[in-house]
């Protein structure tokens, strides 16, 4: 019988109303994570601090290394992503977003993404830091849409997704076309490791057909996870991050004088070309 551990609140900030994050244990040492944030678990501030709160007291207070599955308590959506809005306007915003990630890339302990609804963008983002995933059946989308809302991949999503995915040609799929992929389609190239129509049933059989809760009991799981990660990871934080960032403002920078210049030399052939006719 599942028994509660421990619930973490999300307190309510702007829009969004607040909301909890409760860990259970559904199995002896397999920890299901469950986050709600309604309408859609969308990942604010609140959140990330609440999911930080809720893997240190896993970690450090006192349970049994295991599995972590983390899903949604709203049954429609795994996360649907980030408010854009608020990532933008406050500050060290995407630092936190990022120490998220880098918390689930070294966890001591194997984590699985139950994808129980649609999977969008910040909130794909955040199940591929996971180290595997379970993708929704029958219903359900993973979508990285940036491409189609004018959002740019910043280094470390870009880098995240590079780690991750096991072709270029999956990449391109995922953050140029923005695809919608169902669940199975998720399987098929490799964005999820199978799908779980079952739920938290399917979680459990993945977890005892992969002997997952061996894996953490020898102590070295999450030092191998940061060396298998370790360039994604520098760049996660710290000099790392302001390397990229900086990188990445200076391409802008000469994208943006490049267009200018296209702009001014299109003119200019125009105007020769028509003194011509």
């Amino acid at each position: 019988m599942s028994k509660t551990l421990f619930s973490v609140p999300i307190p309510a900030l702007g829009p969004h109303p607040g909301g909890s994050i409760t860990v259970t244990e559904p199995q002896p040492s397999v920890y299901l994570l469950t986050f709600v944030s309604p309408p859609d678990n969308r990942l604010t501030t609140a959140v990330c601090k609440a999911l930080l709160a809720a893997l240190d007291l896993l970690e450090f207070g006192g349970h049994p290394p295991g599995v972590l599955i983390t899903t949604s308590g709203i049954g429609k959506f795994y996360s649907n992503g980030l408010d854009l809005q608020h990532a933008i306007e406050t500050e060290g915003f995407w630092a936190l977003f990022y120490s998220v990630w880098q918390r689930l890339l070294t966890f001591p302990m194997p984590t699985l993404a139950l994808l129980n609804g649609h999977t969008y963008a910040g909130g794909l983002m955040l199940a591929m830091a996971h180290d595997y995933r379970l993708a929704p059946a029958p219903k359900g989308f993973l979508c990285l849409n940036e491409v189609l809302f004018g959002a740019a991949l910043q280094p470390p999503m870009a880098s995240l997704f590079r780690a991750k995915l096991p072709s270029n040609a999956a990449f391109r799929k995922v953050a140029l076309e923005g695809y919608r992929f169902t669940g199975q389609e998720a399987v098929d190239i490799g964005i999820a490791d199978a799908i779980a129509p079952g739920g938290l049933d399917d979680a459990l059989k993945f977890v005892a057909e992969k002997n997952l809760l061996e894996k953490p009991k020898a102590g070295v799981y999450g030092t191998i996870k940061s060396e298998i990660y370790k360039d994604l990871i520098r760049e996660l934080g710290g000099a790392g991050l302001e390397v990229e960032d900086n990188r990445f403002k200076e391409n802008q920078q000469k994208e943006a004088e490049r267009k200018e210049f296209g702009k001014v030399w299109v003119e200019q052939w125009r105007k020769e070309n028509k003194s011509k006719l």
